[in-house]
């Protein structure tokens, strides 16, 4: 007999949420000098996340970890052609094709986030600009897709995903629902996460403008031939 149970901790909840508005944040800011600032937060922020979620991939909850929804593609093949078909199988964690667009997303992200930094300090000239922008506009698909996913299969399972992200319930057997929300761990990445708010946007005037903070200061640096006065 299922039943509501706690699925997604706490930690992977915030996670997921802090994630999806931190490149929301930097992919709206991404071509506008005057958020500067809030743009390169945004790509330190979405970094950072990634790599808390690669650590509690592996010493997270029992859903959260890798082992548990990282499958092979004939598995993911399997669940999409019941998908197509109207019947798909359910999954007390992430379905096979939610697992691969988490997987693209942090790849993704993680490539992202890097270019972006190298772009930030001036390594690899435009060629590097231009991959930096490929890359989150592919990262903006994946994203597309998997919103869509996600309501798809909230119909035909019958179940709201999005409110599962919100307050870690889905349907399954008490036997299968995680013991621990890990409030701890959650209450420690969101200190952190606005620790480094707070240091980034310290002492800045305006939020965006360039050279206002020691993390946008080298987006006015000055020209090297110019006379000091």
């Amino acid at each position: 007999m299922t039943q509501r149970i706690l699925v997604w901790d706490l930690p992977t909840r915030l996670f997921h949420w802090m994630l999806a508005l931190s490149f929301l944040v930097a992919y709206l800011t991404g071509e506008s000098e005057r958020w500067a600032l809030l743009h390169v937060t945004a790509g330190y922020t979405l970094l950072g996340l990634i790599g808390f979620r690669l650590v509690w991939g592996l010493a997270g909850t029992r859903y959260a970890r890798f082992s548990a929804f990282v499958t092979g593609f004939a598995t993911v093949r399997q669940y999409l052609s019941g998908l197509l078909q109207g019947r798909p199988r359910h999954y007390v964690g992430h379905n096979p094709a939610g697992a691969l667009a988490i997987l693209a997303l942090l790849l993704l992200g993680l490539a992202s986030g890097v270019s972006g930094w190298l772009v930030y300090e001036d390594i690899g000239g435009e060629w590097l600009e231009e991959v930096h922008e490929s890359v989150s506009a592919l990262m903006l698909a994946i994203v597309v897709v998997h919103i869509a996913g996600v309501l798809v299969s909230s119909r035909l399972h019958g179940e709201n995903l999005v409110r599962s992200m919100l307050n870690g319930k889905k349907e399954g057997e008490a036997s299968q629902a995680i013991t621990r929300n890990r409030p701890l761990v959650a209450l420690l990445l969101l200190a952190g996460l606005i620790g480094f708010w707070g240091w980034s946007f310290s002492g800045a005037d305006a939020v965006g403008l360039p050279g206002d903070n020691r993390i946008a200061a080298p987006l006015a640096k000055p020209d090297a031939d110019e006379d000091d006065d």
